[in-house]
């Protein structure tokens, strides 16, 4: 990637290669964004940056500084023979060829707001409030929230306390809720030792506990939003799902980087912009955010945060017993899922087909839902319970063979009792979204074997091989139009294919539910060697716990 020079509201550059200027905690949210949060639901695995005198400062800051003098070291090693590119270089090698290069110019760039209700609709700044009055979307903000996992470093967080006391200097206190996560203990403990922390608070924002937060529905709001209110807030997260953050369907959330989601916190409106606009003092002076600043990290090294919250650890004790009252509705022990059948799998009946966007939020919704987690029986009566049924439109809506209406997981759970096994068909990247491993967990405890659908997000269809369930794409996106629910399916090929260790094809015979006939359906997969041995015991779990 090349740049030339940024703009103010943009994160810092200046002339030359990124990896000589960026800091650290940019290149970790450049790396994280795009490979855990975005990139990875449609097939990347790894983000890399160049070791710089940026990579050392981070770790003399976090106390690390003899790995930082042994990296150095480390370059100065010759691998085999003496010519240049026979040196170990945390960098790109000299006249390395790409298969694509992408040329970013930041003086050209300008910041963008992604959403709502997915974060691959995005918005350039300049024609927000347009779009805004276009699309009817609310021009009220009701809440900025900054932090959580991703945009909540040391750098990112004191640019925002720049912007905050430039703004409290002037008389502005924000104009909406405005909330604040650190990304870490450390984070937390090291602003609130530096005063940034006081600042924000001093300001009227609200520190939140260092964790995933309002990210997952964590969050209780004071503004007396209700659920079914339209209503719109901005956040420098990186998921905007449906209901995902407040379990409301109709809070529409706009991503932003955390410094527009502060100014449009002062604003109190989705209109503004804060490269372009102004705001009123209560003197009735114009106040303009001047360009944010930030410090790379903190003057002296990063405070370690409370003892209690560090990671404790100590050898297992298999005679130890975990007592679980019988009564509690959030802990239940995880029973072993059973193993694959010594033959493939026949009278399948197709549960529900899902149409449109399916996420892992879709999957196994997060908010209140949280305080199951423990509890597999309880937290799966969320199972799909915001799909789209792509034969009535309807939401959250399945029906049984004879015909009477049942929610999903409703229905699932009722099959599941019954002895019968299904599967679900659905469309584009299934499973986007956060890697939640309840998503596979849930399906596969009422009873799913199959998913079909016409591609995966990559982490998604890997957890549902670690849980024993087959994830199958059509070879053939037009099959998608083949297969309906209730319709009963036999595999072909697909005990083999794990027999052999992720080697042969798989086709579903399907039988129409209304008619009798039958279609053969071609599919393929991805699954490894280790991934049908996953899928032949049961689960990974199971795999595991038996010492392979």
């Amino acid at each position: 990637m090349r740049h030339s020079v940024s703009r103010e509201w943009l994160p810092p550059a200046t002339w030359g290669t990124a990896d000589r200027f960026y800091s650290c905690s940019f290149f970790f949210s450049l790396c994280v964004t795009p490979t855990d949060c975005t990139r990875a639901e449609i097939g990347a695995t790894t983000s890399i940056f160049p070791f710089t005198e940026a990579s050392s400062r981070y770790l003399k800051a976090t106390r690390r500084e003899q790995a930082a003098t042994d990296a150095r070291l480390f370059q100065n090693f010759p691998g085999a023979g003496s010519a240049e590119d026979a040196f170990f270089r945390f960098k790109a090698d000299e006249g390395a060829q790409y298969d694509e290069v992408i040329e970013i110019n930041l003086s050209e760039l300008e910041p963008h707001i992604n959403g709502p209700f997915t974060p691959d609709l995005s918005t350039p700044l300049s024609k927000f409030k347009e779009t805004v009055k276009a699309e009817e979307w609310p021009e009220k903000l009701s809440a900025g929230l900054i932090g959580s996992c991703t945009n909540s470093s040391y750098e990112d967080m004191t640019r925002v306390e720049s912007m905050v006391k430039a703004a409290e200097e002037a008389g502005l206190k924000p104009a909406a809720d405005f909330y604040i996560t650190p990304g870490s203990e450390q984070i937390r403990a090291t602003l609130e030792r530096d005063g940034t922390l006081e600042t924000f608070t001093e300001a009227g924002g609200i520190v939140l506990s260092n964790a995933c937060g309002p990210c997952i529905g964590q969050w209780k709001r004071h503004d007396g939003v209700e659920k079914g209110t339209l209503n719109a807030i901005f956040t420098s997260y990186n998921r905007n799902f449906r209901g995902r953050n407040d379990g409301n369907p109709d809070t529409m959330n706009f991503l932003a980087s955390p410094e527009i989601v502060t100014a449009m916190a002062f604003a109190g409106s989705t209109t503004f912009n804060p490269m372009t606009d102004s705001l009123t003092t209560p003197d009735g002076k114009e106040f303009r955010f001047p360009a944010p600043h930030g410090l790379e990290g903190p003057q002296t090294p990063f405070e370690e945060g409370k003892d209690a919250l560090k990671v404790l650890s100590q050898p297992p004790n298999a005679n130890v017993e975990v007592a679980i009252s019988p009564s509690s509705q959030r802990l239940a022990l995880l029973e072993p899922f059973d193993a694959f059948p010594s033959s493939d799998l026949s009278g399948l009946r197709v549960l529900v087909k899902i149409t449109g966007k399916c996420t892992t939020d879709t999957i196994s919704a997060a908010g209140p839902w949280l305080k199951y987690k423990g509890h597999l029986p309880n937290i799966s009566t969320n199972t799909l319970n915001t799909a789209f049924n792509a034969a009535t439109g309807e939401v959250n809506v399945a029906y049984d063979l004879d015909g009477s209406q049942h929610t999903i997981p409703d229905l699932a759970r009722k099959w599941k009792d019954e002895g019968r096994p299904w599967l679900v068909v659905g469309e584009h990247n299934y499973g986007e979204g956060s890697a939640r491993e309840h998503a596979a967990l849930q399906p596969r405890f009422l009873g799913a074997r199959i998913i079909v659908c016409k591609s995966f997000a990559r982490i998604h269809e890997t957890n549902l091989k670690k849980q024993g369930v087959v994830p199958l794409t059509f070879a053939e996106e037009k099959d998608y139009d083949l297969i309906d629910a209730g319709d009963e399916v036999d595999t072909v090929g697909l005990y083999e294919m794990l027999q052999n260790g992720g080697q042969g094809e798989v086709s579903l015979r399907v039988r129409k539910k209304d008619t009798g006939k039958e279609v053969l359906i071609p599919t393929k997969h991805a699954v490894s060697k280790d991934q049908a041995l996953f899928i032949l015991a049961g689960s990974a779990l199971n795999l595991l716990s038996k010492g392979i």
